[in-house]
């Protein structure tokens, strides 16, 4: 993967809080099971603490209204490292950045009126947020009830080390466009079609997720062309290893792939709240081989692969 030279980075998605934390209550549940990482049970009890409301509910759109106490937003630093798009291609900060300009490029120009741009926020150890307390543990996730994306980004070296992925740029960009997967969902009222804490291999958790998979998929096939707001894509290149490298990650982070190497060491389908590593291989490169958004309608099929 290759990000642009000379273009300029909007940081305005981005709110840094590493510096901040807390912990508290709150409502809504946040969807994405910690995105694309917890480990068996760790996806209910995260659902349990966060959660009492449907998706839906919340306070809406977050911003740094929605910082809780003691937390603190600062972007100064990445103002600072990432003045020029370039610096993408050797600082994960700047990448991360880059990718959300272009995922939310891309959906503005996809579904027009229907999308509004949200922001992602990078925590240490614990964040705040509408959905109650979350730590790195949870991995990314995305909380309706301020509709923010949240990411400790400690956790692309955790797909390397604990999950034995390839990891690299594209696969980090991969889990983001997951997460904003999420929230076009939200924005289209998909989750009003999934009844909270529901598990196994057919649930409206499970097509949640893979549909979440496609969407990064239909970004994907359009990343390098899509236009920001000069005109020109920020990233320059996506290749064939760089898919590689998704499907790879992808085939770490099913919940089969999870229970039999980072939990029990037995599949039980019963408790799927992700899919299983091929279904997340097979949406994800649905979305790539169409780029389009249409072919992900994972509530309309029994044939989820």
């Amino acid at each position: 993967m290759r990000y642009r030279e000379g273009g300029d980075l909007d940081l305005s998605s981005i709110q840094d809080r590493r510096r901040g934390g807390g912990l508290g209550g709150g409502r809504g549940i946040a969807v994405g099971g910690g995105g694309l990482g917890l480990v068996g049970l760790v996806v209910v009890v995260l659902i349990q603490v966060l959660g009492g409301g449907g998706s839906g509910s919340g306070s809406g759109f977050g911003g740094l209204g929605s910082l809780g106490q003691g937390e603190q937003a600062d972007n100064s630093q990445l103002r600072q490292e990432c003045q020029d798009s370039g610096a993408a291609n050797t600082s994960v900060d700047c990448a991360v950045a880059a990718d959300v300009d272009s995922i939310q490029d891309y959906w503005s120009q996809t579904l027009g009126s229907r999308y509004t741009p949200t922001d992602t926020v990078f925590f240490s150890g614990q964040v705040q947020t509408s959905c109650g307390a979350a730590s790195s543990g949870s991995g990314p996730f995305y909380c309706p009830g301020d509709q923010l994306v949240y990411i400790d980004l400690s956790f692309f070296d955790q797909l390397t080390s604990q999950f034995g992925a390839e990891g690299g740029l594209f696969v980090d960009a991969y889990v983001l466009a997951h997460e904003y997967g999420h929230h076009v969902q939200n924005l289209l009222g998909t989750n009003q079609q999934v009844t909270p804490g529901e598990t196994g291999p057919t649930s409206g958790t499970v097509r949640l997720e893979l549909q979440a998979d496609c969407y990064a998929g239909t970004w994907a096939n359009h990343a390098s062309t899509v236009p920001d707001d000069t005109g020109a894509p920020l990233i320059a290149e996506i290749n064939a290893d760089d898919i590689s490298r998704a499907l790879d990650a992808a085939s770490r982070i099913g919940d089969d792939f999870i229970q039999r190497n980072l939990g029990s060491g037995r599949v039980d389908q019963n408790a799927f709240t992700h899919g299983s590593s091929e279904q997340r291989q097979k949406w994800f490169s649905t979305g790539y081989q169409t780029g389009d958004p249409n072919q992900c309608d994972t509530f309309g099929t029994d044939d989820l692969g």
